[in-house]
């Protein structure tokens, strides 16, 4: 079992930079892939980016493709969304997801594939 916790959300103006981090509990980080979501108020949590075990393998949203990057400190059991040219569309409460896989290059970007969630972060975008 491995806990979630974010941090890293605030408020930006558009344009800006923020990066979220994603610390996990647990000594078997290195067996979880890992994603990130978003959800704006009154909207279904969407699919932002997932990574592999290993970090080599990344898939992104195509709204935040070239703009968002996912990556991992397996030492440091935390995962990273590093999030640059942010636009007002991007305000949402971000959450991270884990799920135990055998597969080392493997991703997952539906919700449904994974069992482990964080609290969730604010971002809030200004224009």
């Amino acid at each position: 079992q491995v806990q979630l916790v974010e941090s890293g959300g605030g408020l930006v103006q558009a344009g800006g930079s923020l990066r979220l981090s994603c610390a996990a509990s647990g000594r078997t980080f290195s067996s979880y892939a890992m994603g990130w979501f978003r959800q704006a108020p009154g909207k279904e949590r969407e699919f932002v980016a997932a990574g592999s075990r290993s970090g080599r393998s990344t898939y992104y949203a195509d709204s935040v493709k070239g703009r968002f990057t996912i990556s991992r400190d397996n030492a440091k059991n935390t995962v990273y969304l590093q999030m640059n040219s942010l636009k007002p569309e991007d305000t949402a409460v971000y959450y991270c997801a884990a799920v135990a896989t055998l597969y080392i290059d493997s991703y997952y970007t539906s919700n449904y594939d994974y069992n482990y969630w964080g609290q969730g972060t604010q971002v809030t975008v200004s224009s």
